[in-house]
């Protein structure tokens, strides 16, 4: 089984906890969450990331992180080897259920899977004006009959 550990901006990695747990409350359970402060350095970052890391009792670990080239990023990409522990960043909701729902596959497997959920929950929608639902003409027939006092 891979662990997922979520770094992102406060309170981010926390939400997102609690929104896979609407869905998938087993799973969000097992999730592990780093929310980085704004008054932490890249060191407090680091030492936070490691005591966390260590949580996994060194099963592979997927990271997911909000944006590339930030702080929790960047401290991420310090941990990751390569081999038993990756980093994906971007991290939505549509990746995190989708990573949480494959967490028994390797974790190859599971990275490819968590890009293709964070890309695939990405669309642009057509703008939709309001939807007016046109009135049935009433029925003139025996079977129909709306008794109005």
């Amino acid at each position: 089984m891979t662990a997922i550990l979520i770094m992102a901006h406060a309170p981010l990695a926390s939400a997102l906890r609690d929104v896979a747990a609407h869905v998938l409350p087993e799973a969000a359970r097992e999730l592990l969450v780093l929310d980085v402060l704004p008054s932490w350095d890249g060191p407090a970052v680091g030492a936070a990331a490691q005591a966390v890391l260590a949580k996994s009792r060194g099963t592979p670990l997927l990271i997911l992180t909000d944006v590339f080239g930030a702080t929790p990023c960047n401290a991420a990409q310090r941990l990751a080897d390569g081999q038993n522990v990756r980093v994906v960043t971007g991290v939505n909701v549509a990746m995190l259920w989708r990573a949480l729902s494959y967490t028994h596959e390797p974790l190859e497997a599971l990275v490819a899977r968590a890009v293709s959920g964070g890309t695939q929950g990405v669309l642009q929608l057509a703008p939709q004006g309001p939807q007016f639902q046109t009135q049935k003409p009433p029925r003139h027939d025996q079977e129909h009959v709306d008794h109005q006092q």
